[in-house]
């Protein structure tokens, strides 16, 4: 499994975290992330009204041939993002363990203001931490280490 990067996203469609864990060939500017932020925003508000079925979240997952996007929205408006290999199938792990990291070194830090940016050298650290170890667990698993 290769996470690419990580998003998170304010209930007002602003980037509030971004991490990048592969290098890209052409990589995306300060301000590409921020629109690109601000366009999943209106296009999960977009899906969730679309949808048939009542009381939609709006998009959770995406497709596409060179990556798979999957968010997690929680009850306050915030998402969470990840942007895959689009060989993975599941990221929900992730994401669930991505929202617990938040919940317990961003919200708890008495120095954060909600719906700012995430500036938690613990939270980086923490997230670094689990990302490597998903990603070399997951390497092992391939290799026929189950």
């Amino acid at each position: 499994m290769t996470i690419y990067s990580i998003y998170v996203i304010n209930k007002a469609g602003g980037l509030i975290y971004r991490q990048d864990f592969q290098t890209r060939d052409v990589p995306l500017s300060a301000n590409d992330v921020i629109v690109l932020a601000g366009m999943f925003h209106g296009l999960h508000a977009i899906t969730a009204r679309l949808s048939p079925e009542p009381k939609s979240k709006g998009m959770e997952v995406m497709v596409a041939d060179t990556f798979r996007l999957h968010c997690f929205h929680t009850v306050t408006g915030t998402k969470f993002v990840v942007l895959a290999d689009p060989a993975q199938t599941t990221l929900d792990h992730i994401l669930k363990k991505l929202y617990e990291l938040y919940a317990d070194y961003v919200l708890k830090n008495p120095f954060y203001s909600l719906e700012m940016p995430i500036r938690c050298e613990l939270f980086e650290k923490q997230l670094t931490k689990y990302i490597d170890y998903v990603e070399a667990n997951q390497r092992n698993y391939a290799a026929g280490a189950r």
